[in-house]
C-alpha cells in the first residue's frame, strides 16, 4: 500500500514564502493533491495582515449575556423564522437524514455569517497558506492548506469562489478547509458540494457536521443536555455555544 510521507514543509523556511510554497507542493503531490489542485498555489504570496490579525486574536471577554443579547437580535430572530419557513422542505429532509433540527441549523448559518451575506474577503488559500508558512500554528494550517487544495481538486469550487475569514474559515457557515473537505454534503445533487452559493448545501453540510460532533438525534441541545457537546464541537467557547442553543430554542417556539 502507498503511504505518502509524514514529513512537513519548514516553517519560516531559510528561503522565504517562495522556498516553503515549493517544499509544500511537492508534499501536497505525494499526498494525490494533482494538478488542478496544485496550481492554486501559482504565484502565491505571503499576507502580512494574515499575521498581524492572528497576532490580535483573543478569546470570548463578553459575558453570556452581552453577548447573547447581541446576537440574538429581533432582526436576526425575525430573519430566522422567515428562513425556516421558505427552507422548510429542505429542513425537514435534513432532520431526517441527520438528526439535527433546523432551528438548530438556521441559527448557525445566521450568527456565522447573517444567512450568506457576510462571507469575507480574504482568499482561503493564500490565508492558510500564510499561516502554514509561520511558525506559531504550522501543522495545523498545512493540514488545512492541504485540504484546501483537495476541495479544489474535487472540483467543489474554484480558488477564485474560495473567500472568507483571515483564519481561513469561508463559506455561508464559516468552515475550515478541513472541515468542509470532511463534512459538506452535495444535498441539492448537482455535482459538488458547495457551501458558497448552495443553501441546501449549506443547511446540510452544518448538520452533517454537527452529527459528526455527536448529535444524538431526538434529544436536546441546552447546557447540560447530550447535545449541547456537539454544538461544543462547533464553537469551544461556552458564550458562543450557549448563544446557539438559547437562539435555537427561542427560534423553535416560533416567535420574535
Amino acid at each position: 500500500m502507498f503511504t505518502a510521507p509524514a514529513f512537513a514543509a519548514t516553517c519560516n523556511a531559510p528561503g522565504g514564502f517562495d522556498a516553503f510554497i515549493a517544499e509544500f507542493k511537492k508534499e501536497a503531490a505525494a499526498k494525490g493533491v494533482s494538478r488542478q489542485g496544485l496550481a492554486a498555489l501559482d504565484g502565491l504570496t505571503l499576507d502580512p495582515s494574515v499575521l498581524a490579525a492572528d497576532k490580535r486574536r483573543g478569546v470570548f471577554k463578553q459575558t453570556f449575556e452581552e453577548f447573547s443579547g447581541r446576537m440574538i437580535s429581533r432582526d436576526r430572530m425575525t430573519k430566522s423564522l422567515r428562513h425556516m419557513q421558505a427552507h422548510a422542505a429542505t429542513l425537514k429532509k435534513i432532520e431526517a437524514e441527520f438528526g439535527v433540527p433546523g432551528a438548530d441549523v438556521v441559527v448557525i448559518w445566521g450568527l456565522e455569517a447573517d444567512f450568506g451575506v457576510n462571507l469575507g474577503k480574504k482568499a482561503v488559500i493564500r490565508s492558510v497558506a500564510t499561516l502554514a508558512f509561520d511558525c506559531h500554528r504550522t501543522k495545523m494550517f498545512q493540514n488545512q492548506l492541504t485540504d484546501a487544495l483537495r476541495i479544489v481538486d474535487r472540483g467543489d469550487l474554484r480558488p477564485t469562489e474560495m473567500l472568507g475569514d483571515w483564519a481561513g474559515d469561508f463559506g455561508q457557515t464559516q468552515f475550515l478547509p478541513s472541515s468542509y473537505y470532511k463534512y459538506a454534503i452535495d444535498f441539492d445533487r448537482d455535482g459538488r458540494r458547495d457551501l458558497v452559493h448552495s443553501v441546501p448545501d449549506v443547511l446540510a453540510s452544518t448538520a452533517n457536521y454537527l452529527k459528526g460532533y455527536g448529535w444524538q438525534r431526538g434529544q436536546r441541545w441546552n447546557e447540560g443536555d447530550p447535545n449541547f457537546e456537539a454544538i461544543r464541537g462547533w464553537n469551544k467557547a461556552m458564550v458562543y455555544a450557549k448563544t446557539i442553543a438559547t437562539f435555537a430554542e427561542r427560534l423553535e417556539g416560533g416567535s420574535a
